[in-house]
């Protein structure tokens, strides 16, 4: 049984920029024909408080990307429902931006054109207010010397600042991150990590951020969700402790391991379930042949 760890926090009222309440109730979706269906999510509920920055995490497979495409209104519930602020999620939004596991960026757009995208096809504001906003998050995201650069001309790195200024030009008030940083380099992850954490300490807009990687999760979370095996249902919410401004030294604390430690010990039992279950359908574990 995993107690959660005590934090003092003060609610930010949802109608603060940025700052919006998401809250998933009895939340189920399945893929498949009757015959071979499988449920991925199942009864599904836990909320996001506005300004927080809540992190998920589970075992390989379990769902975490369908919640991603639930929340953003890319896909429907079969049951239960999807609020933010209190009305129910119908589809897609500017009010809700997503960040991919691999870039999403035009590759026949520059830098600069890719940010300036999606203001201008709505047409809201003039052409000169949104060039001084692109540049100003541009030069926030350190890119102002390179708007002019394809994104084959970027590093990974870079793409990814590029993408987060994509999405904030559209001023989201859920900004829901899925796994961005999983293909970067030993050395540019956890400089992204910090990157990110760093714009979102200025603004605390509400953040939904999926990874799988549990340090990653506890450096920039408020609140950590530990989701279980298919169908995914949330066996832990655990309070992140450390105060903001973060620093990675926090990491080396006592409560930081013991929240690892938590976690770990509930992702490895939900993983074994999920290879016995393999196993018990022939897909993953198979008697070896004798000589």
């Amino acid at each position: 049984m995993v107690t959660t760890v005590p934090q003092s926090e003060i609610d930010i009222p949802a109608t603060a920029a940025g700052k919006s309440r998401v809250e998933l109730k009895n939340v189920s979706r399945g893929f498949g024909e009757e015959w071979d269906r499988e449920e991925v999510i199942k009864n599904l509920t836990f909320e996001i408080k506005p300004g927080d920055l809540t992190c998920i995490v589970g075992p390989s497979g379990c769902g975490k990307s369908t919640i991603v495409n639930l929340v953003a209104g890319y896909d429907t519930p079969e049951s239960g429902e999807i609020l933010l602020n209190g009305s129910p999620v119908r589809g897609p939004g500017k009010d809700r931006m997503v960040v991919f596991q691999e870039t999403a960026l035009m590759p026949w757009q520059t830098t600069y054109d890719n940010v300036v995208f999606g203001p201008l096809l709505r047409g809201e504001g003039t052409r000169a207010e949104i060039d001084k906003e692109a540049r100003r998050l541009l030069d926030r995201v350190g890119l102002g010397d390179f708007k002019k650069k394809y994104p084959s001309q970027l590093s990974g790195g870079m793409q990814r600042r590029a993408e987060l200024a994509r999405a904030l030009i559209n001023k989201p008030v859920l900004l829901i991150m899925d796994e961005p940083f999983r293909g970067l380099d030993a050395m540019s992850r956890p400089l992204m990590q910090e990157f990110f954490l760093r714009l979102f300490e200025e603004n605390r807009r509400t953040n939904l951020f999926v990874t799988s990687e549990i340090e990653e999760a506890i450096f920039l979370a408020d609140r950590l969700i530990v989701l279980s095996n298919r169908p995914a249902q949330v066996r832990a919410v655990i309070e992140i402790p450390l105060p903001r401004p973060r620093q990675f030294h926090m990491m080396s604390s006592p409560e930081v391991f013991e929240i690892k430690r938590q976690a770990l010990e509930i992702l490895h039992e939900e993983a074994m379930k999920s290879f016995r279950g393999q196993g018990a359908r022939g897909e993953q574990v198979r008697p070896q042949a004798q000589p």
